[in-house]
């Protein structure tokens, strides 16, 4: 079978696993009475983050080939979800947070790593087919988020967006997954003299940025932009889902198929992806990430005074404009953390940006909106929706005002 075909399917099953609980999670947990436990849930990605990627790298550099472990680390994290399923379906409505956040949890933190290492496989197997990973390597990626929404639109038609199915289905492609990977070509570990120091291996190296004022500057403003990668991925189904308590709306389409509409962010991210090399050169980084500061304005803004009636097409605004958003923050710095880093630092420099933005900012984000949400939960349940996203809203505009006002990088970096 032609390589990209089998790296493709690869990406397309990595990201399915995810796609069928990440974005519904919030949903399921509100109607078995854990609604105040949702912020805990997606902190735990951000928190395992901070030491499971570069645990499982030493794995893979020093003893097991990269893609066996990926198997190894889908069996287990299926194993795990799977299990969260079973307790979920047994217990019902009296499932213990304790139980099944430790089952998820556990589940999460051998997911993770397979996404690095997911792309180490595709990267290695590139290089060594004499392909270009450059321009290879976007083409096998989209199937990723092709996978992601596929299996967003199933949990959504299946109804499991409302119980523990999707935690099933999720584990059961990540055994598929185990399966598939004995089909991937074989990776190297490194050889004895090859090792690297532990210091390397943790990326540690990459701190001495941190004398760059600039850099400096830049890292702190990613953790308080990666505060908002969370919030909706948490938030926004349960939020469009409570709307069936509201007669008006609840044969909306938006309120019966909450997660299909919420897929359209994953659709506008694979197009806006094509959009950064040409605002990148034209505009430079500073630009860019304004403009990705002030898309999330608008995306937690348009949520609050939205509805899925008159007003669904704000809804729909806030689901395209996520694509910017993200992808203008998380890819765009990434191409500057690259362009702007000694070479010899640049993979320990990636890992950086990932630790502050997806591993501290998203954490941070995940416990701060749980505990905004819940300050503004009413006695009878009742959330005071609009307030919260207008509270994100500003957030983000504090954010970007200060960023415009800080971060200065030198003209000549202004152009990549």
């Amino acid at each position: 079978m032609n390589l990209k075909v089998r790296l493709s399917f690869m990406s397309f099953l990595e990201f399915a696993v995810w796609g069928c609980y990440l974005t519904c999670m919030g949903i399921y947990l509100s109607k078995i009475g854990m609604g105040g436990h949702i912020g805990s849930f997606f902190a735990t990605q951000g928190i395992v983050s901070l030491f499971m990627p570069a645990l499982m790298g030493i794995v893979a550099d020093r003893w097991i080939p990269a893609q066996r472990l990926l198997g190894y680390c889908h069996l287990l994290a299926g194993t795990f979800m799977i299990l969260a399923a079973w307790y979920g379906y047994q217990q019902g409505n009296q499932a213990e947070f304790i139980v099944l956040y430790g089952l998820y949890s556990t589940s999460v933190a051998f997911f993770m790593p397979t996404i690095a290492l997911s792309n180490a496989v595709a990267f290695y197997a590139l290089t060594t087919a004499g392909m270009d990973t450059v321009k290879q390597f976007p083409s096998i990626r989209v199937y990723g988020t092709i996978g992601f929404i596929a299996m967003m639109w199933l949990v959504d038609i299946l109804d499991f967006e409302q119980n523990q199915n999707q935690f099933l289905m999720s584990g059961l492609i990540s055994m598929l997954m185990f399966l598939y990977t004995f089909t991937l070509p074989k990776c190297p570990i490194v050889k004895e003299g090859e090792k690297k120091t532990f210091v390397e291996a943790f990326g540690l190296q990459a701190f001495t940025l941190f004398k760059q004022k600039k850099m400096a500057i830049f890292f702190i403003f990613t953790i308080f932009l990666g505060v908002s990668l969370q919030i909706t991925n948490g938030f926004a189904t349960p939020f469009i889902d409570h709307f069936k308590m509201v007669p008006e709306y609840a044969d909306a389409f938006g309120v019966k198929y909450p997660v299909v509409l919420y897929s359209i962010s994953q659709i506008s991210e694979t197009f806006c992806i094509l959009l950064i090399p040409f605002f990148m050169k034209r505009y430079g980084i500073k630009i860019v990430m304004l403009i990705a500061m002030f898309a999330w304005v608008f995306r937690f803004g348009l949520l609050g005074m939205g509805n899925p009636g008159s007003g669904v097409w704000m809804f729909i605004l806030s689901m395209l404009i996520y694509g910017v958003a993200f992808d203008f923050f998380s890819i765009s710095g990434s191409l500057y953390v690259y362009n702007t880093t000694d070479h010899r630092i640049r993979s320990s420099a990636q890992g950086l940006f990932m630790l502050m933005s997806s591993g501290i900012g998203a954490t941070v984000g995940s416990f701060a909106a749980q505990a905004l949400i819940n300050t503004y939960t009413g006695a009878d349940g009742n959330i005071e929706w609009t307030s919260c996203w207008c509270i994100f809203a500003a957030y983000a505009l504090m954010v970007g005002i200060a960023f415009a006002l800080i971060f200065h990088p030198k003209k000549e970096e202004i152009i990549v």
